[in-house]
């Protein structure tokens, strides 16, 4: 694949990120952990993109290859979400019951963060009719030389245990473990800086 078919992510294109990566987070255990059913979780999940990214990603930035067969949504050193709206997306759409553990999970990602400039990997994706032809790798690639350029660290929580290897082939190393109570769990990975 060609990297000069990764491009960024502009506000005219925002909707198209969004709808790449609910795809790809369609079947994800955490996330369907948080919105069980597809009506919830199709209302709710775009919304927490834009919490995240912001409306137009101006908080975010974002990234897209192959016309958006795999999109990721990163936040640049010093960036950071709406906890706000975050907080109200869990409070409107997440049954009471597992809120509490929603509130643990947001205390043990807030443990694990890092504290240096960092790059912070919110989401990526590819589209399932697109898997396995190394879009998402090519974009991960993409993104962490701007880290390197830049010198400094990158992190994410991996949602699914079966994309740790591929984290761990682009140089994140796990430090630590998210699960609370009968939460699926995340794993925290950093990238140290080069």
């Amino acid at each position: 694949m060609d990297p000069l078919d990764i491009r960024a992510v502009g506000a005219d294109q925002a909707d198209d990120l969004r709808a790449t990566l609910s795809l790809a987070f369609s079947a994800d255990p955490c996330t369907r952990y948080i919105w069980p059913t597809a009506a919830a979780f199709l209302k709710a999940y775009p919304r927490l993109l834009m919490a995240i990214g912001g409306a137009d990603l101006e908080r975010g930035a974002g990234f897209a290859a192959a016309d958006f067969g795999a999109a990721a949504l990163w936040l640049r050193p010093g960036g950071a979400p709406d906890s706000d709206a975050i907080g109200a997306l869990i409070g409107e759409t997440v049954a009471p019951e597992q809120q509490a553990v929603m509130a643990k999970v947001g205390e043990l990602m807030d443990r694990y963060h890092p504290h240096e400039p960092h790059w912070y990997l919110s989401m990526i994706g590819v589209d399932p009719a697109r898997q396995g032809r190394g879009l998402g790798s090519t974009l991960l690639r993409h993104t962490l030389a701007l880290c390197d350029a830049e010198g400094v660290a990158a992190y994410l929580e991996s949602s699914n245990p079966k994309n740790i290897s591929l984290y761990e082939r682009h140089g994140f190393e796990v430090i630590g473990q998210i699960q609370p109570d009968d939460f699926p769990g995340m794993t925290p990975m950093l990238r140290r800086a080069r």
